[in-house]
């Protein structure tokens, strides 16, 4: 099989943009994984993963709006969770997917609690990446700290020296892969630099936003489906008493901890690939 590249329409308070996502596997096949990645990645995290899985699975990995290959909005404060959530209902809308498997990191297992919690939920399985029902002030400093900050690199290999520094908490990767994701999480301008594939204005609400603890129990106690919970040892976003509630509450998931790295694992290792494809294959 061989992966392609997609669009289509969502609509803002504002108007229509257009959500890129990649596709692997029979377009046929029933089972569908959707694969979501974190704040200020892009869809091509999941390559790896989605490559493993193409024979099983057919898999989709949005860019959600704002990153990647996606639209921009102009209207930088509709940058929230309800558009994220409506964009990945017509997702699901447009593949025709009577049920699906949700593999989400970060904000993009977020946006996966809030669709599995709904009644009639298409989600059959859901495994929440290094993200939990409560974020801590901690983990909320973390990410203000760094999103939208706009550097402009001169070179591909400067892109990597500085993915290699900020995001060396997502554990041990091979040259490859980190190539492969300085290429993916970069865009290259007209003058010949390199900058982040993601629009600065995503920061905007955080920058008005008060930083205390997020509260989202309510809504996990709301979910049923089969969850598992991967957790980084050194995370400062999902720390180890919330995750071990996680399997006391709401859907009473697996925990599974992965030593050596923190926010989040990035799910490119072999030894992480099996993990994700052996609970979505026998639980």
């Amino acid at each position: 099989m061989t992966m392609t590249s997609n669009y289509y329409r969502s609509l803002s308070p504002h108007g229509f943009h257009r959500i890129h996502y990649t596709e692997w596997g029979d377009p046929k096949n029933p089972n569908v994984l959707i694969c979501v990645h974190g704040l200020v990645r892009t869809c091509r995290d999941f390559d790896f993963l989605a490559s493993t899985l193409e024979e099983e699975y057919r898999v989709i990995c949005p860019d959600i709006v704002g990153r990647g290959e996606s639209d921009w909005l102009d209207e930088k404060t509709d940058y929230t969770y309800p558009l994220y959530i409506n964009d990945m209902a017509m997702l699901i809308a447009r593949i025709n997917a009577e049920r699906i498997d949700w593999v989400g990191t970060s904000m993009g297992g977020l946006i996966g609690i809030f669709l599995a919690s709904y009644p009639g939920t298409p989600i059959s399985r859901l495994l929440v990446n290094d993200i939990g029902p409560r974020i801590p002030v901690a983990g909320l400093k973390q990410v203000s700290d760094y999103v939208g900050r706009t550097v402009a690199f001169d070179t591909i290999e400067d892109v990597e020296r500085a993915l290699r520094c900020f995001t060396s908490t997502f554990g041990k990767l091979t040259e490859a892969q980190w190539r492969h994701i300085a290429i993916y999480s970069s865009r290259r301008l007209a003058d010949g630099r390199y900058v982040t594939n993601y629009d600065p204005g995503i920061a905007d609400n955080f920058r008005q936003m008060e930083l205390k603890d997020i509260d989202l129990w309510s809504i996990w106690d709301n979910i049923s489906c089969q969850t598992l919970v991967l957790r980084g040892v050194h995370s400062k976003v999902l720390n180890h008493k919330d995750a071990v509630i996680m399997t006391e509450r709401g859907p009473k998931a697996k925990l599974i901890e992965l030593p050596d790295m923190g926010h989040a694992p990035a799910l490119t290792s072999e030894d992480q690939i099996a993990i994700v494809r052996e609970w979505l294959l026998n639980g």
